[in-house]
């Protein structure tokens, strides 16, 4: 299992981890369960997605994609520009 990716907030954990199982990749979160301790603790790199190995490169792939996405010309309201909205 690799560490693959840091999620800012178990939200994106999970979002990212449903994402990666539509696409075949199982990933699973790491670190969330220390978030209640977050004042003891340091403030980043709690959280984490391990995928195994061998499907490493195709979800760091699936996430980079993810994460350059924009909307789609004339698909949102006038008041949000440049807000992406799901």
């Amino acid at each position: 299992m690799q560490r693959i990716y840091e999620p800012q907030d178990l939200m994106e954990a999970e979002l990212l981890t449903s994402m990666l199982a539509s696409e075949g990749v199982e990933a699973h979160i790491t670190g969330g369960h220390l978030l209640g301790a977050a004042g003891d603790l340091p403030a980043m790199g709690l959280l984490g997605l391990m995928v195994p190995n061998q499907q490493a490169e195709h979800a760091r792939g699936l996430i980079a994609a993810y994460n350059a996405a924009q909307p789609l010309p004339g698909d949102e309201p006038d008041e949000v520009h440049g807000i992406l909205l799901c």
